[in-house]
């Protein structure tokens, strides 16, 4: 296949290049980290791709989420060039990476929460999601139903916590692992600890992608495990892998987003099964920060 990966040298589109770079396969990259806007690609050129998976986006974690929303909304334009570019080439599917931020936080305070589930978005009805930043994704996912209209095969995922060993240290999997693997102390988590993640291994995410294209799925779909760790059950998690114990110290005034986020995975387990298990996750992540050390 004809493969457009745009943002290829960021944390996601990396793993999907390597997931992806084999001889059957002509694989194409664009990324400003590489010297080429996204945008300026969709403008200019009208090569066609059999398959496009866009993980080009701004997002920078938790303090530019909050801390820069106008940087944040370039998404929207990113994500509109996207679809316009796709209309114009007509490549054979394209993968839109819309994001857990994008449903309703009335679903997911400190006590009224459950697991979320694909229909708790109805695009016709918009509930208030997280930040700009889920707004942003919202809005992706209105232009894929309308490409979808003019004929394109368009496949949504949302992924929750995405984590990896070689992740920017911009996110809180990696910063908790770089603090035990350096036996920090104390060991810094921001907010009270008890915010709750759906911590979903990129491997699964490149997996169930892949998984859900080759069976032609539109979706939307959750990339998730359905199972909630707490920021101060991940610290305590990296702590022991790295046997080291340290007090935690919490900053209650830094950024934190929603008190509980964890997906309902039932679509996703239609085509996939992930490998990960969080505990896995931090003990493999451990072992190879030793190794860089």
């Amino acid at each position: 296949m004809r493969i457009l990966i745009t943002g290829h040298a960021g944390f996601v589109g990396r793993h999907f290049w390597q997931a992806l770079d084999t001889p059957d396969n002509t694989l194409h990259g664009v990324d400003v980290k590489a010297g080429m806007d996204c945008r300026r690609f969709f403008a200019h050129d009208d090569r066609r791709f059999d398959l496009v998976l866009h993980c080009a986006a701004i997002v920078g974690g938790r303090a530019m989420i909050d801390g820069q929303p106008m940087a944040v909304a370039t998404d929207l334009a990113i994500d509109s060039d996207l679809f316009q570019w796709a209309l114009r080439t007509r490549p054979g599917r394209v993968v839109y990476f819309s994001s857990s931020a994008a449903y309703p936080t009335r679903l997911q305070g400190p006590v009224h929460h459950r697991a979320l589930v694909e229909s708790d978005i109805d695009l016709d009805d918009v509930a208030q999601p997280d930040a700009v930043y889920g707004w942003v994704k919202l809005t992706g996912e209105m232009l894929a139903r309308h490409a979808r209209a003019e004929g394109l095969d368009v496949t949504v995922v949302r992924p929750f916590s995405g984590y990896g060993p070689d992740q920017d240290l911009t996110y809180p999997f990696p910063s908790f692992i770089d603090r035990a693997a350096r036996r920090a102390d104390p060991f810094e988590v921001w907010g009270d600890g008890r915010q709750v993640r759906d911590w979903v291994h990129i491997d699964d995410v490149v997996g169930a992608t892949l998984a859900l294209v080759e069976a032609g799925v539109d979706g939307p779909v959750n990339l998730c495990t359905g199972v909630g760790t707490s920021m101060d059950e991940l610290a305590a998690m990296a702590m022991a892998a790295a046997s080291h114990a340290a007090p935690v110290a919490h900053h209650l005034d830094a950024p934190v987003g929603v008190a509980h986020r964890v997906g309902d995975p039932a679509g996703m387990l239609r085509w996939f099964t992930p490998i990960w298990t969080i505990e896995a996750g931090v003990a493999d992540a451990v072992d190879r920060a030793r190794m860089e050390a």
